[in-house]
């Protein structure tokens, strides 16, 4: 059965028009991501689409193409609420970064690695001019991915209100200081102990810091949320997997000595003094993520992580032998 956050983008011919608008966001300091960038402009511009783009990275690509014009800029010509879909051209650095800029609007997401792994991205620097086809053709898939609301408190006052497509990750300011937590769920302590943070994570965020923390990896059409700790000192502080709807919380205690600071995503951030409480769950607003196939997400890891299979044969009477 189809899952149900997925919704099929009807297929059509590009026609040579000026109303479609395609955001590209590129990695403009590196190179490869720069000349991409360039690429698929002009590849755009040959379709009769007008690229847009924000305005530091067309000042970045008119110093390597001259004639590049003509492009739409965010926030001056176009709005973000009149992106059709955004091309992303690096790593999952880069799309994390235009989540952030189409928060709020319908356009979903379509990555090209660039960068290491790229976990987030649907397709490789070789295939570039066929994702581009695809795109011009809106011949993908939409799918939601859940992200987290998240608010900073300091007794009745609350001092920073943000979001996280990934993770929300409380830790220590200063190397040397540990810090002292107490964490919560549905409005009920836990456990407290000593530790470098703790990462609250989405399914989407599950394969990366959260990952390398200890945590487990959850299927990301699986809606839950994940509290993993940083290197606590305690007898029980393991990983733990709640529903969506659960409200997570984490407290600096007062008897810690430095203070904390929060992270979104490694893009929005926050100093903790101690006392303060970060509170997470789950946002009304997801990050809808375009895809060129519904391959499995076994797959994905497989391919990813490059995970020896080698010598699998499937289960016997399953129809899944060569």
């Amino acid at each position: 059965m189809r899952d149900k956050s997925l919704h099929r983008v009807l297929k059509g011919i590009p026609a040579v028009t000026s109303d479609r608008h395609i955001l590209i966001v590129a990695h403009t300091g590196r190179p490869d991501s720069l000349a991409a960038a360039i690429q698929v402009c002009r590849q755009l511009q040959a379709a009769g689409i007008t690229p847009v783009l924000s305005r530091d990275e067309f000042d970045d690509m008119k110093t390597s193409a001259g004639d590049l014009s003509p492009v739409d800029i965010l926030g001056e010509t176009i709005d973000v609420g009149d992106l059709e879909i955004v091309i992303v051209l690096g790593g999952d650095g880069t799309i994390l970064r235009a989540a952030e800029l189409a928060r709020g609007c319908s356009a979903p997401l379509l990555g090209v690695n660039l960068g290491h792994v790229g976990f987030l991205a649907e397709s490789e620097r070789e295939d570039l001019t066929d994702t581009v086809v695809r795109v011009l053709a809106r011949d993908y898939l939409v799918e939601e991915r859940m992200t987290l609301a998240v608010q900073a408190w300091v007794g009745s006052e609350m001092i920073f209100e943000t979001w996280a497509l990934n993770e929300a990750t409380i830790e220590k300011a200063s190397r040397e200081r540990m810090l002292e937590v107490v964490i919560e769920i549905d409005g009920r302590p836990l456990s407290s102990f000593g530790c470098d943070g703790v990462v609250i994570s989405t399914p989407t965020g599950s394969t990366a810091y959260s990952f390398s923390a200890g945590g487990p990896i959850v299927w990301p059409s699986l809606d839950a949320m994940l509290m993993v700790p940083l290197s606590a000192h305690a007898l029980f502080a393991r990983p733990l997997v709640v529903g969506p709807n659960s409200t997570l919380a984490v407290e600096v205690l007062d008897r810690t000595q430095g203070s904390g600071v929060l992270w979104c995503d490694g893009r929005r951030t926050q100093d903790l003094p101690r006392g303060a409480r970060v509170v997470a769950k789950r946002s009304p607003v997801p990050v809808r993520l375009a895809r060129l196939s519904q391959g499995p997400f076994t797959d994905r890891l497989v391919h990813k992580f490059a995970l020896p299979v080698t010598g699998w044969r499937g289960a016997v009477g399953e129809g899944t032998r060569p």
